[in-house]
């Protein structure tokens, strides 16, 4: 059994980003650039007027109040064709490109409209409101780099790079095996009985999305050894991470590793001195990476929150310590001192601070749902009181 920073440091040696791949924007919310997005153009591409108004020579309004002939008009993506001859100007829009020869747009609100002619009352002041050629970022600059998430914003840098496709690193497969006979689908129970719906893979299974991975299927299995290692095997085939919850004890039927067992299972841990959630393990089987989760459901949250989170976002592409960002809160309500394992307290916010709840059982499944927060409390911590200062992690 190791303490939990040797457990998560292990994590983090193991959370490389995987392969690569190129995808349309339209697919890249979220994923994680594998290689830098590189502009093919320059924006803009020519100077372009920053607002609606008239394009000038400026030597033409030295002069005080002067009448100049409107000799077309430029819109976005639409510009005139020749140069504007000294003397004249030009009605121009936003985002339209400025006309040879000119070098300042003045404001409509400035300018009288006498239908051909334009009124200028006195000399222009202040900004020319030209947008120059490549005042964005100009052909061959690199906008985002490589390990970026792409966010709506980066998505927009991307599209403005003249990109249809991104180079991103592949999500993690992910397939969830939930083990033991007394489990059943939910809507499908019998009412009585020592049956209980399976819960556990779907709150599993949202975490896995929410960091990155790709939920490739979800198992319910009984404890049939041979029918277990059959699953493993062909989750080994179809996935980068295969998941287990349940049977990690040492009971008559709890076959989670040994259903791993032929296909060469080596852990990485066996168990870790937390609580909830000790038993939790991770090896390698079959070249491929697995975590075993207990089959309490707080126990399995909380241990796929702490450890199976990190992993899948270091898969993905992303720094792995993102998914452990612990941070000082105000306790609002009283701890008892800790014993020899570290424990993750369930929490919430409230105003007055974070508010520990007095259901601590690791198979309590309605105080989880009210939890949005976990209570970091390192071995030997003695009791703390309101107002105490404490570690917190998201939920």
């Amino acid at each position: 059994m190791i303490a939990f920073d040797d457990a998560a440091a292990l994590v983090a040696a193991l959370a490389r980003p995987l392969a690569s791949e190129r995808i349309g924007l339209d697919q890249a919310d979220g994923r994680v650039l594998a290689a830098p997005v590189v502009a093919q153009g320059s924006s803009p591409t020519v100077a372009v007027s920053a607002m609606d108004g008239y394009a000038v020579r400026e030597a033409d309004l030295a002069g005080g109040s002067v009448r100049l002939p409107v000799m077309g008009a430029a819109y976005a993506g639409h510009g005139l064709e020749d140069a504007l001859a000294g003397g004249a100007c030009a009605r121009v829009f936003t985002g339209a490109p400025l006309p040879a020869g000119t070098d300042r747009v003045v404001m409509q609100e400035a300018v009288g409209d006498e239908g051909t002619v334009a009124f200028f009352a006195q000399p222009p002041c202040g900004g020319r409101h030209v947008r120059a050629a490549g005042c964005d970022f100009r052909a061959g600059d690199e906008l985002l780099a490589a390990g970026l998430p792409l966010t709506p914003q980066r998505l927009i840098a991307a599209a403005a790079a003249d990109l249809s496709e991104v180079e991103v690193v592949s999500r993690p497969r992910v397939m969830i095996l939930s083990t033991g006979d007394e489990l059943h689908e939910p809507g499908h129970g019998p009412g009585f009985g020592a049956s209980v719906p399976e819960s556990v893979s779907f709150g599993v299974a949202a975490l896995v999305r929410a960091w990155g991975g790709e939920v490739i299927g979800r198992r319910r299995l009984g404890d049939q050894l041979p029918l277990l290692q059959a699953a493993a095997g062909a989750a080994l085939e179809v996935s980068d991470l295969v998941v287990v919850t349940g049977g990690a004890s040492v009971g008559q039927r709890d076959y989670a590793k040994a259903m791993f067992a032929p296909f060469g299972l080596d852990c990485v841990f066996a168990k870790v001195a937390i609580k909830p959630g000790k038993p939790v393990w991770l090896a390698h089987a079959g070249g491929k990476l697995v975590v075993g989760l207990p089959g309490n459901p707080t126990a399995a949250l909380v241990t796929a929150r702490l450890l199976l989170a990190p992993l899948i976002a270091g898969l993905g592409g992303r720094d792995p310590r993102v998914a452990l960002a612990w941070r000082g809160a105000r306790l609002a309500g009283e701890l008892e001192a800790c014993g020899d394992r570290e424990t993750f307290v369930r929490a919430r916010n409230i105003a007055a601070g974070v508010s520990p709840f007095a259901d601590q059982d690791s198979s309590s499944q309605k105080t989880l749902a009210l939890a949005d927060l976990l209570i970091r409390r390192r071995p030997g911590d003695g009791a703390a009181t309101f107002g105490d200062g404490v570690e917190v992690l998201d939920l």
